[in-house]
């Protein structure tokens, strides 16, 4: 059993909890079910820059990235650089996150917030809703066909944006919905670890032009993303490259300036 398949048991466990204690009307009680959500894919079809910036303090590949800052301070450090949209991971064993990360972060920017988790429930889509995210990711890898369309059609109907994540040929092929917002091509290979930019300029072509084209992981340099402009990529999912730094913000800023 590679990691994925770990998380995704451990995943599938955590909502069957959850659902039991806390119903679905109450999620729907949040404030933020009125709240009108902001576009992440219109800001990176606008930005001639396209930083999606990520908090994130640890991960299965490295186990401790940075646990020093608050919340507020790398996010707020994230917006004031001109990022274009925020991930913020949310599952608490394998990544330090929680869903409280989501709610400091939306309590303390006005840019699209996506929520990072290894969603399997629509349950999952309605927490980031109430919790303030304004849109979520979905993994091929892990879903159906069937399971992609259902969520992201129920996402949708909670005016949240989709981002889905592929990682080669097999995963995009089932994938092609009307219902995807965003295309994203994991450039990790999320049961071995590698990472190569050459995932996301393979799949480039095949990836139509109703979607905007998102690359993620392993993006640590101004020429990683110059090499991938060309190939239609308009967002770059960028995390642990700032996270590790001793002030995130600050090397966000720095990026995108040169950027």
């Amino acid at each position: 059993m590679n990691i994925l398949d770990k998380i995704i048991v451990d995943k599938k466990r955590e909502v069957i909890l959850k659902k039991s204690i806390i119903p679905v009307s109450q999620l729907e009680a949040s404030v933020f079910f009125e709240r009108k959500t902001i576009s992440l894919s219109q800001n990176l079809k606008a930005s001639s820059t396209g930083i999606i910036a990520e908090h994130k303090r640890r991960s299965p590949s490295k186990s401790i990235i940075n646990q020093s800052f608050t919340v507020e301070e790398v996010v707020k450090g994230y917006e004031n650089a001109g990022a274009c949209g925020i991930s913020v991971l949310t599952d608490g064993k394998y990544f330090g996150g929680s869903l409280d990360d989501l709610l400091l972060a939306r309590a303390s920017v006005n840019i699209p917030l996506l929520r990072k988790e290894f969603i399997v429930d629509e349950y999952q889509i309605l927490e980031a809703k109430a919790f303030g995210a304004d849109l979520i990711l979905l993994i091929a890898a892990v879903l159906t066909r069937e399971e992609i369309k259902s969520l992201s059609k129920f996402a949708k109907s909670l005016g949240l944006e989709v981002l889905l994540e592929v990682h080669n040929q097999e995963e995009l092929e089932k994938s092609i919905i009307p219902t995807l917002d965003m295309i994203g091509v994991n450039n990790r290979n999320l049961k071995t670890f590698e990472v190569s930019l050459d995932f996301s300029k393979q799949l480039a072509a095949q990836i139509p032009d109703d979607f905007v084209k998102v690359s993620e992981s392993g993006i640590s340099s101004i020429e990683a993303i110059n090499e991938l402009k060309p190939y239609g990529y308009k967002g770059f999912l960028i995390g642990e490259n700032f996270m590790k730094t001793d002030n995130a913000g600050q090397a966000a800023t720095e990026f995108i300036k040169k950027l």
